[in-house]
């Protein structure tokens, strides 16, 4: 896992709906960045895509940056293509970019493992909390509701402290280019 207090790796990414460049300096302006590595095909994220969506939506005009990034192999995972990603962003009427990493370099520079994988970092850049959306997982039971990713960016709204004790995301591994 990415240390806490790591500086947030820069990124050149291509939006999946409009093409434009997605870079870090996009969200110069924000008090706090929320990264999330997503992608269309694993159980994880369909588990908790509604919910991603309506972090969009309930941060949507607030210091918090959002960008999500799909860095799976689309020729191993066609689900996971720039075309099938677009699809998904509609479906969900995601209010933040949604990019994809094709050389995966943007994966790798963040210490990527999963999907969803989660890094939000402060007014600094600094990583502040690395760590699942909350403990629902599917086939649990328990309600999708984000409370754990809630919590860290309420605090780094307020500048208050996140605990340290962070649970790591679990989900499907990145499919990198090459495995099998």
């Amino acid at each position: 896992m990415l240390p806490l207090g790591t500086p947030a790796p820069d990124f050149q990414l291509p939006e999946v709906t409009s093409g434009e460049i997605i870079s870090l300096d996009r969200f110069r302006d924000k008090k706090a960045l929320l990264v999330m590595f997503i992608c269309r095909h694993c159980p994880y994220v369909k588990h908790v895509q509604n919910e991603l969506a309506r972090l969009g939506q309930d941060y949507a005009d607030s210091p918090l940056g959002i960008v999500a990034i799909s860095s799976n192999d689309a020729s191993a995972y066609p689900d996971d293509s720039p075309e099938s990603l677009r699809e998904m962003a509609a479906e969900l009427r995601f209010s933040f970019p949604f990019c994809y990493d094709g050389s995966q370099e943007t994966a790798r520079a963040y210490s990527a493992a999963c999907t969803p994988d989660f890094f939000l970092f402060d007014e600094d850049r600094y990583l502040a909390y690395r760590g699942e959306l909350d403990p629902s997982r599917p086939g649990n039971s328990v309600p999708v509701n984000g409370c754990e990713l809630r919590a860290a960016i309420e605090n780094v709204l307020n500048d208050r402290a996140v605990d340290a004790n962070q649970k790591p995301s679990l989900g499907c591994n990145i499919k990198w280019r090459g495995d099998s």
